[in-house]
């Protein structure tokens, strides 16, 4: 069994699933994943099943009935792998924004860095956005420049959901203390870690929109991080927050 497990949550990625399992799974460097899907009606789920046969003991599935939320799928991952003896643990998207090669980039800056949490950063250096419409580039930066100001944490692609967790980081956390479960929950999880101590670095990577299937960013996702931030300042400054 590998050390490295991939998270990625799904719904309706039947377009993208089966190539970005076989792409993951013939990296040089050893990575299990483990798909954890919403109950997909277009087949996704089944694509698995049928890859998990081919690639025996690499691929693993938790089934959910209905969307649930982002946040909530990273959570039942990270308890699948905690116990299990994967070391380094990872969020990436299925429909190859995240380029799975960076996975190893990833995985390099915990080892040599011995940081706890590496972030694959879109602003790290400069705006490294493929695809997108200057609408949402600036937005998301902006939003970025935002979680900054508010939270004060030193990280400047706080929304990133590219993401190499060293298993102790997350034994660290009271994961059941985690509150949002949109894309807020991407920030949650670094500001917890952030305020506990837990190094943190950035690497640089290029962020490409999807060119199959539908994205789920929704307004009510955008509202959950923006008002989210706020909380978790102010929540912050009980006794109890980081404990």
């Amino acid at each position: 069994m590998s050390d490295s497990l991939v998270i990625i949550p799904t719904y309706n990625e039947i377009e993208n699933i089966e190539q970005i399992i076989r792409v993951t799974l013939d990296l040089d460097d050893e990575f299990d994943i483990l798909i954890v899907d919403d109950g997909s009606p277009d087949g996704t789920a089944n694509k698995v099943k049928e890859l998990s046969q081919e690639f025996d003991g690499r691929i693993h599935m938790i089934e959910r009935q209905g969307k649930q939320g982002l946040g909530t799928a990273y959570l039942v991952g990270f308890k699948f792998a905690l116990e299990r003896s994967y070391t380094f643990i990872f969020e990436m998207d299925a429909d190859f924004s995240h380029n799975p090669k960076d996975l190893s980039r990833l995985r390099e800056a915990c080892i040599e860095g011995g940081v706890d949490l590496a972030v694959g950063s879109r602003y790290i250096k400069g705006v490294n956005v493929v695809n997108w419409p200057m609408s949402r580039v600036l937005m998301s930066y902006f939003a970025s420049i935002y979680v900054q100001m508010i939270t004060g944490m030193p990280i400047k692609d706080a929304t990133a959901g590219f993401i190499c967790y060293r298993r102790s980081l997350l034994e660290g956390l009271n994961l059941h203390r985690i509150k949002f479960v949109g894309y807020a929950f991407q920030i949650e999880m670094k500001f917890r870690a952030w305020k506990k101590g837990f190094k943190i670095t950035e690497v640089p990577i290029v962020f490409t929109d999807r060119t199959r299937g539908e994205s789920k960013m929704s307004s009510k996702i955008f509202k959950e991080a923006f008002f989210g931030v706020i909380w978790l300042k102010i929540a912050s400054w009980s006794r109890s927050f980081s404990s």
